[in-house]
């Protein structure tokens, strides 16, 4: 690699992200996303393993570029919308192998519940939240949560074996009301709500495992987990559909993230000057300013290795 892979490798930051790998001429050759931007970044130039496919292409490989996210499930996003708005050469798949889904909360009182869906559909007495990446994550984010705010114990319309399990477990005459309000704080990430449905899903854990139930603690662990992705910082997909740019300048580096229908699917960058940058970074919806500042330092100095 020209100007030495390990400069570069080491001013990135330990942190989820999206790294971009360009040739001599600019050409975009790769995207990928990481938990650790840093390590897997690295991987390229230690063993491949199943990827000496690639080996070609890091040969071309003369300046990285990457964002650093705030979540493995923001990053994975983020890699998602770019490719699904072009595809480098050394890509395989526009999009990525998750599908996207939504949790629908039912609140009618005959039938309330929690479902995964993949598409939005407005109806009547549901709410929905997300998207989020992966159907099988959601699917257990919701199976934990029915554990520890049983909504469909709530309704008005139980059977009587229904009624029976629910004062089994202890929610017979739950207060859906609560519950509703409980879910709808958790789902909509609301830190407080989020920590108090981590600790009781640790709670259960740590009681499965102390009573030797290892099946079930490990299927409420994978629920935690799960849990985790969904309630993560994730703002680059949202159901917002708002269009917009969010602009940072380091260094004599102007970053540019095009938000377009609620996704952030443009990332450019290019060199201009403190007053040049001015006006792009005043148009910079407040919420994003950080975001995209803390990434235009990280560009800067990439670019300023890459020299």
């Amino acid at each position: 690699m020209g100007h030495g892979a390990p400069g570069l490798i080491t001013a990135l930051p330990r942190a989820p992200g999206v790294y971009r790998f360009r040739d001599a001429r600019g050409r975009v050759l790769y995207i990928g996303r990481a938990t650790t931007l840093r390590s897997r970044v690295a991987s390229y130039w230690s063993d491949l393993r199943d990827r000496n496919h690639l080996a070609p292409m890091v040969a071309r490989i003369a300046s990285i570029e990457a964002v650093s996210c705030d979540s493995p499930h923001e990053a994975a996003w983020l890699e998602r919308n770019l490719l699904e708005a072009s595809l480098p050469p050394w890509n395989r798949t526009p999009g990525g192998q998750e599908i996207p889904v939504y949790i629908r909360m039912d609140q009618r009182p005959a039938a309330p519940g929690l479902t995964v869906r993949r598409l939005r559909r407005p109806a009547g007495g549901a709410a929905h939240f997300g998207p989020y990446l992966g159907a099988r994550r959601a699917r257990q984010a919701v199976a934990g949560l029915n554990r520890i705010l049983p909504l469909p114990a709530t309704g008005a319309g139980l059977s009587g074996a229904q009624r029976d399990l629910a004062r089994a477990r202890g929610f017979a005459g739950a207060d859906r009301a609560a519950v509703l309000r409980v879910l709808t704080a958790v789902l909509w990430c609301q830190p407080d709500a989020v920590a108090w449905a981590h600790a009781e899903m640790e709670r259960l854990r740590a009681r499965a495992s102390h009573a030797l139930a290892f099946e079930m603690a490990g299927r409420v662990h994978s629920e935690i987990q799960a849990l985790e992705w969904i309630t993560s910082p994730q703002r680059v997909t949202t159901m917002d559909a708002g269009d917009f740019d969010a602009c940072g300048w380091s260094g004599g580096v102007l970053l540019r993230l095009g938000i377009r229908g609620g996704r952030l699917c443009q990332w450019s960058q290019s060199r201009c000057t403190r007053s040049g940058a001015a006006p792009h970074l005043a148009a910079t919806p407040a919420g994003w300013a950080g975001f995209a500042r803390r990434n235009a330092e990280l560009a800067a100095i990439l670019a300023g290795r890459s020299a």
